[in-house]
């Protein structure tokens, strides 16, 4: 074998699968071994092909044009919508249909694009998300297109179907494809079943001279589609298609009208057939109709008081049985170190997945926000409300995000739907060659990967045991199940904590006065109270280390600040109680300074959680003005970024180059937007990315993407030693469907002639932040230029920013006020924005808030009364919100209801904010600015 292909298949993890379908291309198609083998990155995709799917591999040895194809375009790099794969399949069956049946084009386009998403799996160029999702995405094309397909054919025999509608008109009636399951969260896997339910508007005729009842109709439509889609064909069937979780399953109807659906769904249904609908979504016809039915059915599926071992026995009923025996089974052998489930082990993804919508239903009829059909999402958004803890959700989320992963790579081997770790060692061995190396970096061998999957096993059956069949407590049902009204109004009676005297020293305090009497003497300065509960569990472990206790006793300025962080942060003193040598980072004697940044992914993080605890505490203690601290934070994540910069690249094997030559460093430009692009990063913040490329460096597109990858991954990733924050990049050219990393002229092109006012705009506050940061500046300069080109120079932006604007605050204003409500910060901010961009042919590298008004109001932009007031009110707002997150962990845009947390968060925020905003309620204050706030708004926006 050459040397070429040598280099290609150093890294492939069944390079002897690989070696077999490369002598088996090169005897049956010797030009196109040729053509693909002479091009890198053909020979890439080809090798990572024959490496990891036997099925792949017939597929491209039967067209290896497929190959050559991907290699061609950069389409590899980014995510596809539904749109654009409906797009494609039109003009696909249009191509194909002349030759072959719809059934078998259907199931050739589902197999070729399968093999673009495997290998953007694979070569680490997306996230388990966005193969979920794509996944997904081809599914919904394939459904529309096959729905429109059998629809037309059954119009042209029996004419279109008709129904009364309710205002009495004749109107053509609708047929809506209601995805369940995996399907309908958009979590797709490679060899799903997709369970689905059909629902169509009313009941009537058709209007054909062969005229049926649309009952007839579309159960004659339901059938052909059903079959349609699970034909077997040489090119194998698209899709195994369930339909038992449609009312009364299997003996009953095919499809139902509307009113038949919403009368089974108010009166008969079971309460597992409520939670299934959780995960409802329309995939293909009628969208408004079957909205129409979910937004029937969500009210019902979050207004039942639930008993979880209730829920828990029925939810695996009929169409579940067979896979509830499978699981036990697998538990039996398991424990016998037999055959492992990822999905039906107990802890697997499906107790996962049960877990979470037990939870939606159980929190989702008093926050809404839970409601989401993804699993990761809901997870986000459950631990977003405190619905679950830190740790809970760090745990979850990285057993289902790795079970999730293996379940990948066990199916799109052969296409089958399984989820057993192969029995023989040397299949389980190729598979762990498979998995994506883990957060220190080391590639999995067979015996660390079933370590692995049994610790993410053990980790859920803990949660789940404990969630599931714990007996919960009477308050807490109450609390579940009340509506947020008065759980509110309760709340806000609550006495004052500062009102009660204090309680007695506990047992464990007073043996402070013996042992460690410079701690017992912090204690009475600091007169800990309302941290005092939380600070006991603490205390307990520091007295269970010598060494810890003599540190806290010897040093009394890092008492001091660990009793305030007690007090004021129910956050930190968590975070104290799980990690107690962690007070050794509060030593805020000592200057300052980011220091030696480790490389190390696990390293990396524990350095994160050290430093952002040890600014968090400076902030509090030395009342640090808020925009320092806001700048040290960013300056910190800085550093993280760069670090995670220098992980990523050295894990990309130089294999994935497609020049043997090319020499990669800092060519990636890699820039922070939003909060962290105006160096304001806080607590709970997500960063805003995005990653750009020269365009002489656009032949290792790929390469970079991963690197790009890789760095999201080392820096959000969840493990043992925490998460450190979230990346966001949806701000790159086309949002979520863009490619993740683009070159200088793409960015350039896209905001010379297609970009929105606000996204433009937003480019204002950027930075670069690693990589090439000197032609990063240089780049984001030109793009300055475009923007004041086509938005200050056209006084566009006035009218589209205020308009933007608008619509924040009619979307987010009532859930988040104190940013997006009447006179909040967003105010400031795009008043800020909307006067910058009068003057932005003059390129600023880095302006934060107090910057950015005073750069416009020595431009003359803003009067000296004005220019005061928007820093006092930008102030005031980043204090608050410094405090909530401090006090919580989180971004919650809202005060707290009850008057207790009310008075220990305005306790807290005192100590930043600008010195006439002090005193008083800290609502009348808030009023104030608002009031004021928006004034200013009006008077500039009109």
């Amino acid at each position: 074998m050459s040397g070429r292909l040598d280099a290609a298949l150093a890294h492939a993890p069944d390079r002897h699968l690989a070696e077999v379908y490369l002598e088996r291309l090169r005897d049956e198609r010797p030009d196109m071994f040729d053509r693909i083998t002479s091009s890198p990155r053909a020979l890439r995709l080809l090798a990572a092909t024959f490496s990891h799917s036997r099925f792949l591999s017939d597929e491209v040895l039967r067209v290896p044009e497929w190959i050559e194809q991907l290699a061609a375009t950069g389409e590899i790099n980014r995510v596809l919508s539904a749109e654009e794969y409906e797009t494609r399949l039109t003009r696909y069956l249009a191509e194909h249909c002349k030759t072959v049946s719809v059934a078998v084009a259907l199931a050739r386009f589902r197999r070729r694009k399968i093999l673009r998403i495997m290998l953007r799996d694979v070569l680490g160029l997306a996230t388990l998300s966005d193969v979920a999702e794509e996944l997904s995405n081809l599914a919904d094309a394939i459904l529309e297109l096959a729905y429109r397909t059998v629809r037309t054919e059954l119009v042209a025999q029996h004419g279109a179907p008709r129904f009364t509608s309710e205002t009495g008109d004749l109107r053509e009636c609708g047929f809506a494809v209601i995805a369940l399951g995996k399907l309908g969260g958009k979590e797709l896997n490679y060899s799903s079943d997709i369970d689905l339910m059909f629902v169509y508007s009313g009941n009537g005729d058709t209007d054909g001279g062969d005229s049926i009842s649309n009952k007839e109709f579309f159960k004659k439509l339901a059938n052909r589609y059903t079959t349609l889609l699970s034909t077997y064909t040489p090119q194998g069937l698209c899709y195994r298609v369930d339909l038992r979780l449609r009312p009364d399953g299997r003996l009953g109807e095919l499809c139902l009208s509307l009113d038949g659906m919403k009368d089974y769904y108010a009166n008969r249904a079971r309460d597992w057939e409520l939670q299934m609908m959780i995960k409802a979504r329309v995939a293909a016809g009628d969208r408004k109709l079957g909205r129409r039915l979910i937004g029937f059915v969500e009210p019902l599926t979050y207004r039942s008081t639930l008993d979880f071992r209730a829920i828990e026995a029925v939810s695996e009923a009929r169409q579940r049985i067979g896979e509830k025996l499978a699981a036990r089974q697998a538990a039996q052998s398991l424990s016998a170190g037999g055959t492992i489930d990822v999905k039906l082990s107990p802890g697997g993804i499906r107790d996962i997945e049960f877990l979470v919508q037990c939870l939606q239903r159980l929190h989702g009829g008093r926050e809404p926000w839970v409601r989401h059909g993804g699993t990761l999402f809901a997870l986000f958004r459950l631990r977003d409300k405190d619905l679950l803890s830190g740790a809970e959700y760090s745990r979850l989320a990285s057993a289902y995000q790795f079970l999730r992963t293996v379940e990948h790579r066990l199916q799109f081997e052969d296409d089958r739907q399984t989820h057993a770790l192969p029995h023989d060692g040397t299949a389980v061995e190729t598979l762990a060659r498979k998995i994506p190396p883990g957060a220190d970096g080391e590639p999995f061998t067979a015996e660390r990967l079933v370590v692995k999957v049994n610790a993410y096993l053990a980790d859920v059956r803990e949660i789940y045991e404990r969630v599931i069949h714990a007996n919960r407590p009477a308050y807490h049902a109450y609390y579940s199940f009340k509506p947020q009204e008065e759980v509110q109004q309760e709340a806000a009676v609550e006495p004052a904590q500062e009102s009660t005297p204090d309680p007695p020293p506990s047992n464990l305090i007073r043996f402070l006065d013996q042992k460690a009497p410079g701690l017992a003497a912090a204690l009475v300065r600091r007169r800990l109270l309302r941290g005092r509960e939380r600070f006991e569990p603490f205390l307990e472990k520091v007295v269970a280390s010598p060494e810890l206790l003599a540190f806290l006793d010897g040093n009394s300025e890092v008492a001091d600040c660990t009793i305030e962080l007690f007090e004021h942060s129910q956050h930190y003193s968590d975070t104290l109680s799980r990690h107690p040598e962690m007070v050794r980072a509060l030593d805020i004697a000592q200057p300052w300074s980011i220091g030696n940044v480790p490389l190390d992914a696990q390293d990396l993080r524990r350095f994160f959680h050290r430093q952002m605890l040890r600014i968090q505490a400076e902030s509090i203690l030395r009342a640090e003005p808020i925009f320092d601290t806001l700048a040290r934070t960013s300056q910190l994540a800085d550093a993280i970024i760069r670090a995670a910069y220098r992980i990523a690249l050295a894990r990309r094997p130089p294999s994935a180059l497609t020049s043997r030559s090319y020499q990669p460093g800092s060519q990636l430009m890699v820039v922070a937007l939003g909060r962290l692009g105006m160096g304001e990063f806080d607590v709970a913040s997500d960063a805003d990315l995005v990653f750009v490329l020269p365009d002489e460096d656009a032949a290792e597109l790929e390469f970079w993407t991963g690197v790009a990858s890789g760095i999201i991954d080392v820096v959000s990733a969840y493990t043992g030693a925490g998460a450190m924050f979230a990346v966001d990049t949806r701000l790159r050219p086309n949002g979520r469907e863009g490619a993740l990393v683009q070159t200088e002229s793409s960015f350039r092109d896209y905001f010379a002639t297609r970009a929105e006012a606000w996204e433009g705009i937003a480019y204002m506050k950027s930075r670069g932040i690693a990589g090439d940061l000197a032609r990063a500046e240089e780049f984001l300069s030109t793009l300055q230029q475009v923007d004041w080109r086509r938005y200050g120079q056209s006084g566009r932006s006035r009218a589209e920013l205020a308009q933007m604007r608008a619509r924040l605050e009619k979307e987010q204003g009532e859930k988040n006020p104190l940013k997006a409500g009447r006179g909040g910060y967003y105010d400031i901010d795009f008043a800020l924005m909307y006067l910058r961009l009068k003057s932005a042919g003059i390129y600023y590298k880095f302006l934060n808030t107090p910057q950015r008004i005073d750069v416009v109001e020595k431009m003359g932009h803003l009067e000296r009364e004005d220019a005061a007031f928007l820093l006092d009110a930008a102030t005031f707002y980043r204090a608050l919100d410094h405090g909530l997150r401090v006090k919580t962990g989180q971004s919650t845009g809202t005060l707290p209801a009850a008057q207790a947390k009310m008075d220990s968060l305005t306790a807290l925020v005192a100590r930043w904010l600008p010195g006439q905003y002090r005193e008083g309620p800290l609502q009348e204050r808030l009023r104030q600015i608002q009031n004021r706030t928006r004034r200013y708004f009006d008077r500039l926006f009109g």
